[in-house]
């Protein structure tokens, strides 16, 4: 079998040990410390020079996916939590109120290192590079 149909048959496989597809990241739900979902992970953000997640963007607000805003959030601040099925995160509704954000039309790149640094900054986290 050519290398490119085994690794489309292999896609059926999205989760395995300590890895997870891109595709079954995207669409998850998130949570705050005492449960409460705020929001789901739209797009997962990798550099394409490390092959790091730098960040996820967290859809939040909105009805039906319509007028959500988009927040990207440190990849390093979300933990998975095998009981809700989803991500966990420490912020505060204070913190996600002002918290950068993009808007549906917006680009999902950060448009560089500085302001990555300016979102890691916000958030008191490291960062991935």
């Amino acid at each position: 079998m050519p290398l490119t149909q085994k690794i489309h048959h292999d896609v059926s496989a999205r989760e395995t040990g300590n890895l997870i597809g891109s595709d079954k990241v995207e669409g998850t739900a998130v949570y705050r410390a005492n449960e409460d979902r705020i929001g789901t992970i739209a797009r997962v953000m990798i550099d394409k020079s490390t092959g790091k997640v730098g960040y996820a963007v967290m859809s939040f607000g909105g009805f039906l996916g319509m007028g959500d805003d988009y927040y990207p959030i440190p990849w390093s601040l979300l933990t998975y939590n095998e009981k809700l099925g989803g991500y966990e995160v420490d912020i505060t509704e204070d913190q996600l109120k002002g918290a950068p954000k993009l808007r549906d039309h917006d680009d999902w790149s950060y448009e560089g290192r500085a302001r990555e640094a300016e979102l890691l900054a916000y958030y008191g986290s490291y960062p991935y590079w």
